[in-house]
C-alpha cells in the first residue's frame, strides 16, 4: 500500500502557500501526518506541483509526484499520480490523504482495507470524506479516462465506483481549511488525538 499526501490544493481560504508546512504546535503539520501514516503503509509519496524541494526539509527522500494530467485538475489527478506511483513500485492499493488532515486514526488503512468494496473511504461526524480513502490501482485506467473527460470531484467518481464509507467516532478527521481551524487541530493533538 502507498500512501499518498494530497498537498496540491492552492489554500485559497488560508490565504495561499503550503498549508501542509504550517505549524501546528510547533512542528510543520506534514510532519505529524507522516508520522501518523508511515506505520500504515509501505510507502510513501506526496503530490504536489512546483518544485518539490519546498518539502525536502520536513519530508527527505519523500518522492513528490507531480500532476499526471495538465491544467491542475485538483485532487483526483492526485490521486492517479499516486495510482501510477503505486503501479510503478508494484503496489496494489493506494491510501490518499489531504495534507491539511494530520491527526488521521492509527487504525485508518486496517479499517479501510477490512471494507468488502471496490473503494473505501472515511466517515465521522455524519460526513464522509472521499478524499481520505483507499484505492485500488487498478482502477488508474478508468480514473485517467474520467479526468480527461472533465471529472473533477472525488465524491462523485468514488461513489461511482461503488465507494463504502466506513464510520468513525468523534470527528478524527479535522482539517485547516482557514487559519481560524490551526487552534482547534492543535487542541485536539494536545488531547491526544
Amino acid at each position: 500500500m502507498l500512501g499518498v499526501v494530497l498537498a496540491g490544493g492552492l489554500a485559497r481560504r488560508m490565504g495561499g502557500g503550503d498549508k501542509t508546512l504550517l505549524p501546528l504546535n510547533g512542528r510543520p503539520m506534514l510532519s505529524i501526518l507522516l508520522e501518523r501514516l508511515a506505520p500504515q503503509v509501505s510507502a510513501i509519496s506526496i503530490s504536489a506541483n512546483g518544485d518539490g524541494a519546498r518539502f525536502g526539509a520536513v519530508a527527505p527522500g519523500v518522492p513528490v509526484l507531480a500532476d499526471p494530467l495538465p491544467g491542475f485538475p485538483g485532487p483526483l489527478a492526485g490521486i492517479l499520480a499516486g495510482m501510477d506511483h503505486a503501479a510503478r513500485l508494484g503496489l496494489c492499493w493506494v491510501l490518499s490523504v489531504p495534507g491539511d488532515t494530520p491527526l488521521i486514526p492509527p487504525d485508518l488503512a486496517a479499517r479501510l482495507r477490512a471494507a468488502s468494496s471496490p473503494i473505501a473511504c472515511a466517515a465521522s461526524a455524519g460526513r464522509t470524506h472521499p478524499p481520505i480513502a483507499l484505492w485500488p490501482v487498478g482502477l488508474r485506467e478508468e480514473l485517467r479516462a474520467a479526468i480527461t473527460a472533465g471529472e473533477g470531484k472525488v465524491s462523485r467518481w468514488a461513489m461511482a465506483q461503488g465507494c463504502a464509507p466506513v464510520e468513525w467516532p468523534g470527528d478524527p478527521f479535522i482539517n485547516a481549511n482557514r487559519p481560524e481551524d490551526l487552534p482547534l487541530l492543535e487542541r485536539a493533538e494536545r488531547e491526544g488525538a
